[in-house]
């Protein structure tokens, strides 16, 4: 499973890992991604997406058929 949002995009971040001594080595944060599946009445079926928590916050406030919708006009097929 990719470590993508289906929804906002968001993806892993890289930086470094800073020790006591300064030595600096590479490390990266990986967004909390969850697969969760939606039921679409529009289209009588489930959907299942690859979401992160915050996109799932923000699927609870502006729905799912929204969200579907922003998704779609992104290109990305459903």
């Amino acid at each position: 499973m990719s470590a993508r949002c289906q929804l906002t995009g968001a993806g892993p971040v890289f930086g470094n890992n800073v020790s006591h001594s300064h030595r600096r080595t590479r490390r990266r944060w990986d967004p909390n991604i969850q697969r969760r599946r939606y039921w679409l009445s529009g289209e009588g079926r489930y959907v299942r997406l690859t979401l992160s928590a915050r996109a799932i916050r923000t699927i609870d406030r502006i729905g799912i058929e929204r969200a579907v919708a922003q998704i779609r006009a992104r290109g990305e097929r459903i």
